[in-house]
């Protein structure tokens, strides 16, 4: 009795349109690898080996647009940081002398 309620129940689920189908939702990758299909047709063997992983490892230009436009801006300080080391470094400072210079150069 209770397994014919559950079926009613996802029936009319189905029926009603509420059911979420695992189809619907693809994910990017999913996207990407039936792009790569549809591109890869006619293509057999090896020939057809060699571009689908050459296809499916390309960043796709949206991706590498937004993996840019992501890269956050330095604050003052960590941009006066990162002079500060390349300094020391171009001093080869090393030890005591490179935490000497550090702190002088971040203070001033």
């Amino acid at each position: 009795m209770k397994s014919r309620l559950m079926l009613s129940a996802v029936a009319s689920l189905f029926a009603a349109g509420l059911a979420i189908s695992p189809v619907a939702y693809a994910t990017p990758q999913q996207d990407k690898m039936k792009a790569c299909n549809a591109d890869a047709k006619g293509k057999k063997g090896d020939e057809r080996k060699a571009f689908m992983k050459e296809c499916l490892s390309a960043k796709r230009p949206e991706e590498a647009s937004a993996m840019t436009s992501q890269q956050p801006t330095m604050s003052p300080q960590q941009q006066k940081m990162k002079n500060c080391n390349a300094d020391a470094k171009a001093k080869a400072l090393a030890g005591d002398e490179r935490k000497k210079f550090m702190s002088t150069c971040l203070k001033g």
